[in-house]
């Protein structure tokens, strides 16, 4: 099942070119907010599997937004991957290296990327959305607390990101745009390998990024569990799990987005984003971060 936010109501994607409006098709009984469905996912998953949806109405992908557009927190999870942890000549994390996007940064899965003036970078994820509330689970039982996963970017200024005494990842990672995910989302339980999902990014075309979540240093249940173990973790909230390597900080000469750059992200299973870059008015060339700074996450 994937759900989609489609100008700003909850729907059921019924193939890949139209939609059911949940809140219309329940009689009010979910939606229309999309991060209503998540506050009583289990019943809304016994609802969805015997409603009769039928062929729906024609789907604009113009109109989808970020799957959850409110969540109450997101955390984003750095160094997840060994390929990226080595690209950047960090050691893997011996606990996950733990930070947050603010909820401004969340947007769509075809909204242009507003570059600011600096360093702008890509990194493909996979976001798990909570779906029950979770507090001290054990990592056997993460998979009972995820709705589902969608595909994300945490688009990253490296410049601001490394500024200063101490890092700035969440706030070189956090500016209006910096955090698009969709097209939809899609229940954990539909997907035949959860735990095994490739994912990938290009750049006008060209393959920046490919993995598979088979490689992440701490799994998604694992996460669930970690983070669980410090605060509750409640419905819709989003964990952006890690990117693997093939960020242009990791290059060699390193490589920044620009205005006019195609960014398409994909997740095997889940489906593609597809963002333009485009220039933030009054922004100015952007600079390029020095070799050897503190490592990008």
């Amino acid at each position: 099942m994937r759900i989609a936010n489609v100008d700003g109501r909850a729907s059921i994607i019924v193939d890949d070119s139209a939609y059911v409006d949940i809140a219309e098709q329940s009689s009010g009984r979910f939606g229309p907010d999309p991060r209503s469905v998540l506050e009583d996912w289990a019943a809304f998953r016994e609802w969805s599997e015997n409603a009769e949806l039928g062929a729906g109405r024609p789907l604009d992908p113009a109109l989808l937004r970020a799957p959850v557009d409110e969540p109450r927190q997101v955390f984003a999870i750095g160094m997840n991957y060994l390929d990226h942890a080595d690209e950047i000549g960090s050691e893997p994390p011996q606990s996950p290296s733990v930070f947050t996007k603010y909820l401004s940064c969340l947007s769509g899965p075809y909204e242009p990327i507003r570059l600011i003036d600096g360093s702008c970078d890509w990194e493909v994820e996979v976001v798990a959305v909570v779906g029950r509330h979770a507090y001290q689970v054990p990592a056997e039982r993460g998979w009972d607390h995820v709705a589902g996963l969608t595909v994300g970017q945490d688009i990253s200024e490296r410049s601001r990101q490394t500024a200063g005494p101490m890092p700035q990842f969440s706030l070189a990672k956090s500016f209006p745009t910096f955090g698009p995910i969709g097209p939809w989302l899609v229940a954990a339980d539909d997907l035949p390998d959860r735990d095994r999902l490739t994912l990938g990014c290009s750049v006008n075309g060209e393959i920046v990024q490919s993995g598979s979540t088979a490689d992440l240093v701490f799994s998604i249940p694992e996460l669930i569990s970690r983070l669980s173990h410090t605060l509750p973790l409640m419905p819709g909230d989003l964990i952006f799990t890690g990117t693997p390597a093939g960020v242009g900080a990791g290059r060699s000469p390193q490589r920044f987005l620009q205005p006019g750059d195609v960014v398409e992200s994909w997740v095997g299973g889940i489906g593609r984003m597809r963002n333009v870059c485009v220039a933030e008015a009054g922004a100015a060339a952007a600079p390029v971060v020095a070799a050897g700074h503190e490592p990008v996450r």
